[in-house]
């Protein structure tokens, strides 16, 4: 059983919950048949309860509407990222993004337009980034991405192509009606060699998606990193285990 589907279906019935548990129920107390009728039985699949688990880890993982990775998930990786950058002095990028005028959307066309306008941006996000990449819904219109070893140098760039191709296609609603649609961003850069705080990390990048839309919106406002104060032969001797070995006599 897969995530989607019949998976979504079974746990979203409880009279059909009920149903399994009690035939489950009935089939273990149930004596067991004569050997010579024992073989027209269905064979159970051992992998069935592991494929239910699995699936049920990945609905508490995913958020219901877009499939994106939800807030909690997003938190997890935020903080694995924080500690890869502090151990590995490597950059990482974490953009902010906001739905324009969402409320508008809902207003003149109604909800289940505001739900294909959130599905639609929420493809067009992972259509711009690597499968290395984690992109959630982090609440309402409001997205977030991560981006490991994402050079400050193409940062821009990247929220760039993100934006513009939100910007370029229009969403198909019911009626046949197209919705323009257009994002803000605000990006921030984790401190390398340094372990922060998903709070203060996601703080900067709320700081310039604030200043995306104080801007006029439909922008991408990314914050310089802070220049590294660690030389290079401060890594060594922070990193290297051979400078503690010890002389030879």
């Amino acid at each position: 059983l897969g995530p989607s589907g019949a998976l979504r279906r079974f746990i979203a019935d409880p009279a059909q919950i009920t149903s399994n548990l009690v035939q489950s129920l009935r089939a273990e107390t149930t004596p067991s048949a004569p050997v010579e009728r024992s073989v027209h039985r269905p064979v159970r699949d051992p992998a069935w309860p592991q494929a239910v688990i699995d699936g049920l880890c990945d609905l508490s993982s995913r958020d219901a509407l877009t499939g994106l990775v939800n807030r909690r998930q997003f938190g997890i990786a935020l903080d694995r990222e924080i500690d890869r950058v502090a151990r590995a002095g490597e950059p990482a990028l974490v953009l902010m993004a906001d739905i324009d005028h969402f409320k508008r959307v809902n207003d003149t066309h109604g909800h289940a337009a505001g739900d294909e306008v959130l599905k639609a941006v929420a493809q067009r996000l992972q259509e711009c980034v690597r499968p290395m990449d984690t992109v959630a819904r982090h609440g309402g219109e409001e997205f977030a991405i991560i981006l490991p070893n994402c050079a400050p140098a193409f940062g821009l760039a990247v929220a760039e192509r993100i934006r513009r191709r939100v910007e370029q296609q229009p969403v198909a609603i019911e009626g046949g009606a197209r919705v323009a649609v257009t994002i803000s961003l605000g990006g921030a850069f984790a401190p390398q060699w340094v372990r922060s705080t998903a709070g203060l990390w996601l703080e900067r990048a709320d700081q310039q998606l604030f200043r995306a839309k104080q801007e006029g919106r439909n922008r991408a406002c990314i914050e310089q990193p802070p220049q590294s104060q660690v030389s290079a032969e401060e890594k060594s001797l922070l990193f290297s285990l051979t400078q503690f070995d010890e002389e030879p006599e």
